[in-house]
């Protein structure tokens, strides 16, 4: 699949496209022949390929290699806004990973958007592009799935349930292996322990409620913490900020 139609160039080697979503809108398993940086001004969106899924809430945009096959669900409406590329970036990894970004990159994309076509305007604003996302650093929001059918009856029944708190013995009886097996498993179709993988699964799990404006004290009880206190922290330890400070609201 081709760069959309409306994409407006900055120079023949990038470009700039923006379009609006509402909540829960769906864009169907697809493909670019360029790279992608997708960001969204407002809003949180999950971003899925086969190898697992990166919920990107605001300041932060995915990158998306080329050819990869990929579905987009929009948790809130989102205005995304996105650049393409017809050659990959320096320093920005080969795989799929969630970008910080920082204001000035942020100030950069909006005003792609409105850039005329390729004109020394566009040259400089591509130049600077690449010189923020050559130090932009990931953020930890990705959630790898498995690929083993007993592995993944689990967490699909996570993704489903987030706080479920049984542990992995008793899911072990449930999908009909061994604690060891299963232990075994996780670690080499996730990289993750099953603790490990069910905190991530919270956690973004939390950003895309937190996004929709539920409560601290509803999002972490229903999702399986002890207490708010407990979520907030677990939540800081993540990311390096509280909720509150995260999304820069004070209704949190």
């Amino acid at each position: 699949m081709s760069i959309p139609e409306q994409t407006r160039p900055l120079t023949p080697a990038i470009g700039a496209y923006a379009h609006d979503y509402p909540k829960g809108h769906h864009i169907a398993p697809h493909r670019h022949a360029w790279h992608q940086l997708v960001y969204a001004r407002a809003g949180v969106m999950t971003v899925s390929t086969a190898r697992g899924a990166w919920v990107v809430p605001p300041q932060r945009a995915v990158w998306m290699p080329a050819a990869t096959d990929h579905e987009i669900r929009c948790a809130t409406p989102v205005s995304m806004r996105t650049l393409y590329f017809a050659r990959a970036v320096p320093r920005l990894p080969a795989a799929c990973c969630v970008v910080h970004v920082a204001p000035l990159l942020r100030e950069l994309i909006l005003a792609s958007v409105e850039a005329p076509g390729p004109a020394p305007r566009g040259r400089r604003l591509t130049a600077l592009i690449l010189s923020e996302l050559a130090e932009a650093t990931v953020a930890p929001l990705h959630l790898p799935e498995p690929t083993d059918p007993r592995v993944r009856r689990i967490t699909e029944a996570l993704h489903a349930e987030p706080g479920d708190r049984r542990t992995l013995a008793a899911w072990s009886r449930e999908v009909g292996a061994s604690t060891r097996t299963l232990t075994r498993l996780f670690l080499a179709d996730t990289g993750m322990t099953f603790r490990q993988w069910q905190r991530q699964a919270r956690l973004l799990a939390a950003l895309v409620r937190l996004a929709q404006r539920q409560p601290v004290t509803a999002v972490a009880l229903d999702l399986g913490y002890d207490s708010p206190s407990a979520f907030i922290h677990a939540f800081r330890r993540a990311l390096g900020k509280t909720p509150r400070a995260y999304f820069g609201r004070v209704d949190l």
